[in-house]
């Protein structure tokens, strides 16, 4: 038994030291943010009437409109990149490549948004599909 404990103690000493210090590193990059986690503000910024793209297949040759035409977007990120952000960088799309005239009236809106950026609110988060009148 006493074989077991002061067998290659040496090396189970330094194991223990080595462990305990990166328990206690780990522990302390965890408890305490850097300075990068809590230093940068973030905005919020609503861009109203933002026009809604229709995608549709190309063998679609239907003229659909959309009601409403236009979106309220909210979105938010660093102040940085909200300063510099254009209404054009938004892309508001109605995906009707598997619409269904018979059972669908409306569709979801797609909202692409840059990289640092985030979606906050779409309004209205659907709209209406208008099918193109017969003559």
């Amino acid at each position: 038994m006493r074989d077991l404990f002061l067998r290659d103690f040496g090396w189970k000493l330094f194991s223990l030291l080595l462990a305990t210090f990166i328990w206690f590193t780990v522990h302390k990059i965890i408890e305490e943010p850097g300075p990068a986690a809590g230093s940068t503000a973030t905005s919020t910024v609503v861009y109203g009437q933002l026009p809604v793209f229709i995608v549709a297949t190309a063998a679609d040759m239907h003229l659909y409109r959309v009601n409403p035409d236009k979106i309220s977007v909210t979105v938010s990120g660093p102040a940085e990149i909200m300063s510099v952000l254009q209404e054009n960088q938004i892309r508001v799309e109605v995906d009707l490549s598997k619409f269904d005239p018979v059972h669908d009236t409306t569709q979801p809106v797609e909202v692409s948004v840059p990289g640092g950026v985030t979606l906050v609110k779409v309004n209205p988060a659907k709209v209406k599909i208008i099918l193109p009148s017969k003559p």
